[in-house]
């Protein structure tokens, strides 16, 4: 276990929680685990995953900026459904992008996970999108993303990962409860007015 793979455990445990408490905050902290997290998933040869953190760190400047002026009248954006034409649209893009992945890992790197390297960098980009848009479901393909995640750290020796992995699950599940409940009551609230 390395300082490096300590620092991508409490920045990126910090992160998360932010974003289960709609905190803007987990965006820059979010940033700075990705940088962390680059330099573990490079040393294991997780290629995908370490160009990943990269993307990360774009989407969460990204991120950062739509929470705080993304809503209308560059006022802070609200939880909201994800549509159904955005989800076909993501799920396609997921797809294509997990098997545009898969093969140029399975072609071009050494890697020895190439399939499950490929799927989860394409859920984490999907759910990354989703989250800076702040859709409630981004926390449904997180937490595919860590069901997936979870082993493939184990299996490549980044058991400290592994573990965090097991707390991120965990916490997109109240991250959902969370945000559904808060997106109910904005609702209810607008149906009052």
């Amino acid at each position: 276990m390395s300082v490096t793979e300590i620092l991508g455990f409490v920045t990126g445990a910090a992160a998360v929680w932010l974003a289960v408490r709609e905190n803007v905050w987990n965006w820059p902290v979010g940033i700075a685990n990705g940088v962390f997290f680059l330099i573990i998933f490079w040393t294991a040869r997780l290629y995908a995953n370490a160009l990943l953190q990269v993307i990360y760190i774009a989407l969460g400047l990204y991120g950062w900026w739509n929470w705080l002026r993304g809503g209308s009248g560059r006022t802070p954006l609200r939880i909201r459904q994800t549509r159904v034409t955005e989800a076909v649209v993501l799920g396609a893009l997921t797809i294509l992008s997990a098997g545009v992945l898969i093969v140029v890992l399975d072609r071009v790197t050494d890697s020895t996970v190439a399939f499950w390297d490929g799927a989860t960098v394409a859920l984490s980009l999907t759910a990354t999108y989703m989250m800076a848009a702040k859709q409630l479901h981004n926390w449904w393909v997180w937490i595919a993303a860590d069901v997936i995640y979870i082993p493939l750290y184990a299996f490549t020796g980044l058991y400290l990962t592994s573990v965090v992995y097991v707390l991120f699950l965990a916490m997109c599940i109240v991250g959902l409860v969370q945000w559904a409940k808060a997106l109910n009551a904005a609702e209810a609230a607008e149906s009052l007015e």
